[in-house]
């Protein structure tokens, strides 16, 4: 139910990636427009309830606040089937952000107190697999209805076709919302009493800042990578390969999934092997092997043709699912359970301004200095290979203070 619960969130907030270039073209945005929908519009609700969300993870009913953020994030996405301005449009989408970024706190919580810590890594993989099956229908099922309601009678007379996936995405989240009723609150564990109130939580995450600070900057600049990667690839697609989201739609779907997949079995299992290891910090092994081997493949835009355009970007997405498990499993093993939550709130925080704040609008700056919008791929490249660069350093800075600690 939870790896649903990520799913539906990750449809819901990758929905909108495989209509933008009809978006724009429709309502006439420009690529500066389509980063801050994609963007700054996703990591302003973040940034703001991130941590209060994280608060309420530790200390509330958590099977009751994942119920109440589904809401959010599907009545977000069915207000942008029928937005009309730009405005209104980045509204709605703050809302879908709301939900669908702030419930992987919750459900990585919820995990954790539903498995011991040596197979926290694999039992992970569940959401990570459906965070990936979620971006995968996104952009499978998107991309064919899109093509369906260009040809076929609107679900709703009066909409443009983008409008109608948008409100069918929107339909199906309202059914798996209405399951998350049956879920329920499990018992809490490794609980220390280390944190009774905000400022003792804050302060016990600070003492911790050797550890925190450089795994920080590993998994934040490998979402920057991810997001900068999936927001702007059906745009590189259509106006570099003369690809349209019909054609693109189901080896996309592919790709995501694939990678999903096979990053949260190598993650989940490096993790828990890491774990029981003699090598101290051994769980962070495989979050440095694959933030090394992603640069490499944030180089997907400057490739031939498609076929190697999906490979290369296969290993980039691989890559950040490997490393996003990773960082999770290790925060539950090394956090204590009663700021657990804070401490995802506020990794969650850092990486949707930075990753889905920053990434995006970065792309269309670099690409505008080297030439304007003709130069999407390159600015692209520069952004992911860079942040994949980065990460590598934090990763590695994160795994020598956990053999000192």
């Amino acid at each position: 139910m939870l790896s649903m619960t990520i799913a539906s969130a990750s449809a819901m907030r990758t929905v909108f990636s495989p209509v933008q270039e009809v978006v724009s073209q429709a309502l006439s945005f420009s690529d500066f427009q389509m980063s801050l929908l994609q963007g700054l519009a996703i990591s302003i609700p973040i940034g703001l309830l991130a941590i209060p969300v994280g608060r309420i993870t530790d200390r509330g009913n958590r099977a009751l606040l994942l119920f109440g953020l589904a809401l959010l994030w599907t009545a977000g996405t069915a207000l942008t089937a029928f937005a009309t301005e730009f405005w209104q449009i980045f509204a709605t989408r703050m809302l879908a952000g709301i939900g669908a970024f702030s419930s992987i706190t919750v459900c990585i919580s919820l995990v954790a107190d539903l498995s011991p810590p040596e197979g926290r890594g694999r039992a992970l993989i569940f959401l990570s697999i459906g965070n990936m099956v979620g971006g995968a229908s996104a952009f499978a099922f998107g991309g064919s209805l899109l093509g369906y309601y260009t040809n076929a009678a609107p679900l709703v007379a009066g909409l443009d076709p983008w409008r109608n996936v948008v409100l069918v995405f929107a339909i199906v989240s309202m059914g798996l919302t209405l399951a998350l009723l049956t879920i329920r609150e499990p018992a809490r564990r490794e609980v220390t009493g280390e944190a009774s109130s905000l400022s003792a939580t804050l302060h016990a995450l600070w003492q911790r800042r050797a550890l925190l600070a450089p795994l920080f900057i590993g998994q934040v600049t490998v979402v920057m990578a991810d997001a900068a990667a999936s927001i702007w690839a059906a745009p590189v697609l259509e106006r570099y390969y003369g690809s349209t989201p019909q054609e693109f739609g189901g080896w996309m779907g592919l790709v995501i999934l694939g990678s999903g997949i096979i990053g949260a079995v190598i993650g989940g299992i490096s993790s828990d092997l890491g774990h029981k290891s003699h090598i101290k910090g051994g769980i962070l092994i495989g979050a440095v092997v694959a933030a090394v081997l992603s640069i490499p493949g944030a180089f997907f835009t400057l490739m031939p043709d498609v076929t190697g355009f999906a490979w290369m970007l296969l290993l980039l997405l691989t890559c950040g699912a490997v490393t996003g498990l990773v960082t999770s499993a290790a925060i539950t093993v090394l956090v204590p359970n009663e700021i657990r939550g804070v401490c995802l709130g506020a990794f969650i925080v850092i990486g949707a301004i930075v990753g889905f704040g920053v990434a995006p609008t970065l792309v269309t700056l670099i690409a505008s200095g080297l030439g304007g919008d003709q130069a999407l791929r390159y600015g692209l490249a520069i952004t992911s290979a860079s942040a994949s660069a980065i990460a590598a350093i934090g990763f590695i800075g994160a795994l020598l203070r956990a053999r000192k600690s």
